[in-house]
């Protein structure tokens, strides 16, 4: 499967000064999320690469957190922007502009899974709202099974 990129048309203003400071200060990497998940899995002795794309893959779509031995691919998920079942609603000013762009993220997000599954990785969604510790537990527990004998 091929991500087909579909725009969502121009951007629009932001409803509010305070709305495009958020949008301005918001990074793609070392959230609190990221860094939450990611102390979890050092104090299991886990070890991983950052914010990289891993080889045989698109390098434009890049993992939160990679454990290169056992070939896991962790993404930590943001509620707004990867549409939360739970906590992902739709912003009310300019929604329809908003819809599609969500959606586009969210058909980039399976098309990246589905890419890394084709090439031996298995990928770990973290949504930002679990608990880190269980998370890790999981990563963890996938790590060992995953772990190739030396």
């Amino acid at each position: 499967m091929v991500y087909e990129y579909v725009d969502p048309g121009p951007t629009p203003r932001a409803s509010s000064a305070a709305t495009a400071k958020v949008m301005r200060s918001t990074g793609r990497r070392d959230t609190v999320p990221e860094f939450r998940v990611r102390r979890a899995l050092h104090r299991r002795g886990l070890r991983f690469l950052v914010d990289v794309a891993p080889a045989g893959t698109n390098r434009r779509r890049r993992v939160d957190v990679l454990l290169r031995g056992p070939r896991i691919a962790v993404f930590v998920d943001g509620c707004f922007w990867h549409s939360c079942p739970l906590h992902g609603p739709v912003p009310k000013s300019n929604r329809e502009w908003w819809r599609r762009k969500l959606e586009g993220v969210v058909r980039r997000d399976r098309d990246t899974e589905a890419a890394l599954t084709a090439v031996g990785w298995s990928v770990v969604r973290v949504w930002e709202h679990e608990d880190a510790e269980a998370a890790a537990d999981r990563i963890e527990q996938m790590a060992r099974e995953r772990q190739r004998p030396r």
